[in-house]
């Protein structure tokens, strides 16, 4: 995360020494290039002085041995032209050479004929090629009777203006290297604290309610925010082990009383007449107290595996070693067929409470709701989605509708089909929330074909993560 915030603060940094170097940077190649056209301008001027003299007296002898030492020592062509562009004195091949390579010096050249001192010319940025055309006429006015011209190439100016640049692009590093320096650990100070925030959120997230923030690190804005953090999750905590000790406790206290109530039930049984309407009675209290049995042993079940959010990693051959043939044996029982497709070698992580515990109240379904003919139990392993394992049972009885699917996971909901069936709409509830305490999810779907063709049964489809190592537990 502290590298979001260099992301933020670099480009600023850069737009500082931006703003800073780059009129600097203008401001010495223009320096540069003024010193070199003064200089010129001095040299064109002393030799328009001189070749005003040498062509007034025709003795132009020094000035053509002048001109050639000059070429010579600083190697720029200067040439005296007349009106009509001839070279009269100068390097004359030196010359026209350079001159070939500047198409821009015929109007520089035309206006000092005309007596005029021109611009000069060219394009002075480091990276152009260029040269500097500097004129100056010879004669006054009217009697203008030529021109000194001088062609200087400009790389040796140019590279010093890189140079130049080079130095104040690298004293502008400075700078910004400075503020990296110190904003990695400011940032890594700053950011620590929200980064272990980011991590406790997420153990929380998969049920470990004892995790805490660090308050003791950071700014004090973070470290406030921690505090709260764990004020928050104390509450949480407390109410959840509330939440759960009084489902527990209210369990186990009701089951020793209603013991004795169906204890004393049963025991009128003796004193009831067959014909008399006592039976009927007697038989509903009977079977309205096993159901209360169920429910509070569910209950205290559901208590005792909330309390526990841990999955480890299990092999789905060793669960189902212990548990198909227990599966045949009811299905042969209830006049039903078990199938079963499951590839050897999957691995994946289990739930709190076992995940044969779960698959055999999902068997238990099949067999007691669905007045199914047939029961499959499949398996397989899905790579997308950083790696799932699906286990499905699917029959092709009646099932549930499927506007009822969503109900179905919640407590104590049953299906009005259903009522008169055993059962207290906690088995799937509790399946749901141990297999997504797990990282998993379970979703009802379609089963399997209906004989009759009347539409498809009941399916119900755990997907657990995949197990990537054997041996710790996740």
């Amino acid at each position: 995360m502290h590298r979001r915030l260099l992301v933020v603060l670099v480009p600023l940094a850069v737009m500082l020494v931006a703003a800073l170097g780059v009129p600097l940077s203008v401001t010495v190649a223009e320096r540069e290039v003024q010193e070199t056209y003064v200089d010129r301008l001095n040299d064109v001027g002393r030799f328009a002085s001189l070749a005003e003299t040498a062509l007034s007296t025709g003795r132009t002898e020094a000035l053509q041995l002048e001109l050639a030492r000059y070429h010579e020592l600083y190697g720029i062509p200067v040439a005296v032209i007349d009106t009509s562009g001839t070279v009269l004195l100068g390097p004359r091949d030196a010359y026209r050479e350079a001159a070939r390579s500047e198409p821009g010096m015929g109007p520089i050249v035309t206006a000092a004929l005309a007596g005029a001192r021109p611009e000069p010319s060219g394009d002075w940025a480091p990276w152009a090629g260029s040269a500097l055309v500097v004129a100056e006429p010879v004669g006054r006015d009217s009697e203008v009777v030529g021109a000194i011209v001088t062609i200087s190439d400009l790389s040796k100016t140019r590279g010093r203006i890189m140079l130049r640049w080079a130095q104040l692009a690298g004293l502008g590093l400075l700078p910004l290297v400075a503020l990296m320096a110190v904003a990695w650990p400011v940032s890594a100070w700053v950011l620590r604290p929200v980064r272990e925030l980011d991590a406790a959120s997420s153990r929380i997230s998969q049920g470990d309610l004892t995790i805490r923030a660090d308050a003791e690190a950071g700014p004090a804005e973070l470290r406030r925010l921690a505090e709260s953090f764990n004020t928050m999750m104390d509450a949480v905590e407390n109410a959840v082990q509330r939440q759960r000790a009084f489902v527990s406790d209210a369990s186990h206290q009701l089951r020793n009383p209603l013991t004795s109530l169906r204890l004393a039930v049963e025991s009128l049984e003796p004193h009831l007449r067959a014909a008399g309407d006592g039976r009927q009675v007697y038989d509903v209290a009977v079977d309205e107290l096993k159901a209360m049995q169920r429910l509070l042993n569910s209950l205290q079940a559901s208590a005792r595996m909330e309390s526990i959010r841990t999955a480890s990693p299990v092999d789905l051959d060793a669960v189902l070693a212990t548990r198909v043939e227990r599966w045949r044996a009811l299905t042969a029982t209830a006049g039903q067929t078990l199938a079963v497709d499951v590839p050897p070698g999957l691995r994946l992580l289990e739930p709190t409470g076992g995940l044969g515990s779960i698959l055999d109240e999902l068997i238990s379904n099949a067999l007691r709701l669905s007045d199914a003919r047939v029961v499959e139990v499949t398996a397989r392993a899905v790579p997308a989605g950083g790696g799932v394992v699906t286990i499905a049972v699917r029959d092709d009885g009646q099932g549930i509708e499927a506007s009822e699917r969503a109900q179905a996971l919640r407590r104590f909901w049953r299906s009005p089909r259903h009522q008169n069936v055993s059962g207290t709409g906690l088995g799937l509830a509790i399946c749901a929330d141990l297999v997504g305490a797990a990282g998993g999810e379970l979703r009802l779907e379609d089963g399997l074909p209906r004989p009759d063709g009347s539409g498809y049964g009941f399916a119900a489809v755990v997907a657990l993560p995949v197990a990537e190592s054997s041996g710790a537990p996740a």
